[in-house]
């Protein structure tokens, strides 16, 4: 399953859904005209309202990140959207991370020096995961 819900997340969870396909796209795990899994299956999947699957399919295609071809389903959109996902996904992630940085006290400084100090440690989780 490509989407990873968080229920201990503050984001909407059609929010995190959308969070989802432009990382994939981002990553590369996405690419133009690849299929997404319908409404109902998703729903099923990540056991939601099927509306709030509606809700975050509706906004990605407002963002012109997928298209939906009528009685086939939905389907990512082929064009600089992966570059422009990449991108926007950064600033979101940079945003989030701000937030919580000042929520615990933490100044822009320190918050870059423990991020670059963490990606050049070979104990990172995420960094151990992609070798």
């Amino acid at each position: 399953m490509f989407v990873q819900i968080n229920p201990a997340d503050p984001r909407p969870i059609y929010v995190q859904i959308m969070d989802e396909v432009r990382r994939g796209l981002a990553v590369g795990t996405l690419r133009p005209d690849d299929p997404l899994p319908s409404v109902r299956q998703l729903a099923a999947e990540l056991r939601l309202n099927p509306n709030t699957v509606a809700q975050a399919y509706r906004e990605l295609e407002r963002a012109g990140l997928v298209y939906v071809r009528r009685g086939q389903g939905t389907f990512i959109s082929a064009g600089d959207a992966p570059l422009a996902s990449a991108a926007k996904c950064s600033v979101e992630v940079a945003e989030r991370a701000l937030v919580d940085a000042y929520r615990h006290g933490v100044d822009v400084h320190e918050l870059v020096e423990a991020i670059q100090r963490l990606s050049a440690s070979d104990t990172f989780p995420v960094k151990a995961q992609n070798r």
